[in-house]
């Protein structure tokens, strides 16, 4: 791990080479993956996209589309055929359609919503496509002459108007008359959904299965069922009815259909994958008791693809319908959870290593090694990189406990260096040894760099995951500690400079550590939650902070755990130096956590500065506005520590 003389390191400018591969999807004939490949742009602050094509036998790769913005959900005609694609129309100022013929020509749009559709999916014979898009509201004439009052339900502080439902539609796929086929207060979508849950057609074409919210709102999403309804138009039933399910797919010619639903219906579960063929669902994930963020059906029908966190990997299974789950051989690859399998069972995924950011792979079968069929970020082959391993440890309450550690660029053992935690979000997430820029950005300025896992996490199964019920910060800060302990006993770390830092729930739980132990000399809090009251009053979130606790704040029996989970109830005890960010028109955790945070510890005397960015996401999304983020947290710790 020692430098090589004038190898270059990873630095902010880097950020810019970085390409994003997102949503690969491999041809039913096996032959072709069409992935969409983003490459920010300094200049404009956008990202510029393309759907590429690439060819599973040879890897050369052709870009299908030209000056499209907004690209999503390429997804192939059943023939191989064709490729449909969501992407900003001009003409329409929407995310419309497009069917491109793979023998040439432009790509052809074939739908013209007023808001846009949100996801879609071919028909069994390729003679039509499904498609989700919002209702126009009722009162479309009045808001205009602005009688707008709106009435106050599910959504956060932050809505300008009520949301209508997004509702189910089928047009043909050669362009035509578009036809609704559902309709109430339900919806099929959400406001914080990043995209609409696909819709499942039947293998006989005559029903078309999709989620069903009880609106339009995040807040009770968490009721969502499955139901059906004819293709030609009737009234919808319902075909699953445990609260939670979402994602339903069936198997390839097969009346057999899989779910994701949480474990027992239990929200502070994992994600178990059910299978159902007519009769209950059952849970063909139960023995490995943990979660997993996607599935996909394998030829035949009688096996899954799942995909989920294994300790610090990001591991892929092969899961029979009766039986356990095999681990895929990935090798030093981390695969994305995003997954798509050939009819006769290739596999396309998008995987990175601790080396190098995310490419193409694909896999001839679930016996076959993966093979990478992109080098987009082979810049990235020509830095010096901070090492990353993986570091375990057991936690409080005997739970075996894990996170990464990435080693300053230069390393030099029986050196001492200084540390900082970098927390992951969520909390259902988890560290893992993929590529990630801001632990080597803060590698390559000397830092040893740990980011923990904690209960909550999801990467050790449902009992760790579960255990942050009604433990929100104390259990968490208690795991993170003992991991930092850890740490400490391999000799590296300079004790005198540790800082904490995260984004998201990792910033409430660097907002929970400075207020509980005196060791932080530099601190960042990015998005944090601070006042758990404050988060279910004004947050989209609101039903799902009380499967965490159990019930209301403002209900007597809950009021006090939500006010003792806090890290406000305890900033007057924080002495570190502090970075709060946060973006202005943040649903997810509102600013005005961070604005409590900062006036809290400045009246207290604490060295503290607070930066917002004008945008209305949880983190900014562009590549100036990160670059700025990385570049304050960075020279955060680098002054301080």
């Amino acid at each position: 791990m020692s430098a090589a003389a004038g190898t270059p390191v990873f630095q902010l400018n880097d950020l810019q080479k970085l390409v994003n591969l997102s949503d690969p999807q491999i041809a039913p004939d096996g032959k072709q993956i069409a992935v969409i490949v983003s490459r920010p742009d300094w200049t404009t602050d956008k990202n510029l996209q393309d759907i590429d094509l690439v060819d599973v036998a040879s890897g050369d790769t052709r870009a299908i589309t030209w000056k499209r913005t907004d690209i999503a959900a390429p997804r192939w005609s059943p023939d191989s055929g064709r490729l449909a694609f969501i992407a900003h129309d001009e003409e329409t100022k929407q995310s419309q359609i497009f069917v491109l013929s793979m023998r040439g020509g432009d790509a052809m749009r074939i739908t013209e919503t007023k808001y846009g559709v949100e996801s879609f999916s071919w028909s069994p014979d390729g003679k039509q496509l499904a498609f989700v898009t919002a209702d126009e509201p009722a009162n479309e004439k009045a808001i205009k002459a602005h009688d707008d009052a709106f009435q106050v339900t599910d959504n956060n502080f932050l809505a300008r108007a009520a949301l209508t439902p997004w509702h189910l539609w089928v047009i043909p796929s050669a362009g035509g008359s578009a036809k609704r086929l559902t309709q109430g207060n339900f919806s099929l979508q959400t406001d914080q959904q990043d995209s609409a849950p696909v819709p499942a057609w039947s293998r006989d074409g005559r029903r078309i299965a999709f989620t069903r919210f009880p609106g339009p709102y995040w807040g009770p999403s968490f009721r969502s069922v499955i139901a059906s309804v004819d293709a030609n138009g009737g009234e919808p039933r319902t075909v699953v009815s445990g609260e939670g399910a979402g994602d339903f797919t069936y198997a390839l010619d097969s009346d057999t259909a899989a779910y994701l639903r949480p474990r027992n219906g239990d929200q502070n579960n994992g994600n178990a994958v059910y299978v159902d063929n007519g009769a209950d669902g059952r849970d063909v994930t139960q023995a490995a008791a943990r979660n997993f963020s996607n599935y996909a059906w394998l030829p035949r029908g009688n096996a899954l693809l799942l995909a989920g966190e294994d300790g610090t990997q990001a591991a892929l299974w092969e899961q029979p319908l009766t039986g356990t789950a095999k681990k895929l051989d990935l090798g030093d690859v981390q695969a994305n959870p995003e997954l798509s399998v050939s009819n006769a069972g290739a596999i396309a995924f998008i995987g990175s290593t601790p080396a190098h950011p995310g490419e193409l792979y694909a896999m001839s079968s679930t016996h076959s090694k993966p093979k990478r069929l992109t080098n987009l970020n082979a810049f990235a082959d020509s830095l010096m990189l901070g090492h990353s391993e993986s570091i375990e440890w057991t936690g409080p309450d005997g739970f075996k406990e894990d996170g990464v550690l990435t080693y300053p660029t230069g390393y030099r053992k029986g050196q001492k260096y200084p540390l900082v935690l970098v927390i992951h979000g969520g909390p259902a997430s988890a560290s893992t040894l993929h590529f990630s820029p801001l632990p080597q950005l803060l590698s390559a300025a000397g830092f040893l760099v740990f980011q923990p896992n904690y209960r909550g996490s999801t990467n050790l199964g449902d009992a760790y995951q579960h255990a942050i019920f009604r433990d929100t910060g104390r259990g968490p800060g208690n795991d993170v500690m003992a991991g930092l302990a850890a740490v400490e006993k391999l000799g590296s770390v300079d004790q005198s400079r540790i800082g904490v830092s995260g984004w998201s729930y990792g910033g409430y739980m660097t907002t929970w550590l400075t207020g509980h132990y005196g060791i932080w000399k530099a601190a960042v809090s990015g998005a944090a939650l601070t006042d758990w009251v404050m988060d279910y009053t004004l947050a989209y979130y609101q039903q799902g902070d009380t499967y965490v606790f159990g019930g209301s704040p403002w209900l007597a029996k809950y009021h006090d755990i939500w006010r003792d989970q806090s890290p406000i109830a305890y900033a007057q005890n924080v002495t570190a130096p502090t970075l709060i960010m946060g973006d202005v028109g943040d649903p997810n955790v509102p600013l005005l956590n961070s604005y409590e945070w900062y006036h809290a510890l400045r009246d207290n005397g604490v060295s503290v500065e607070f930066y917002a960015y004008p945008a209305d996401t949880h983190f900014p999304s562009d590549i100036v506005r990160t670059t700025d983020v990385y570049k304050r947290w960075v020279g955060w710790m680098t002054a301080h520590l």
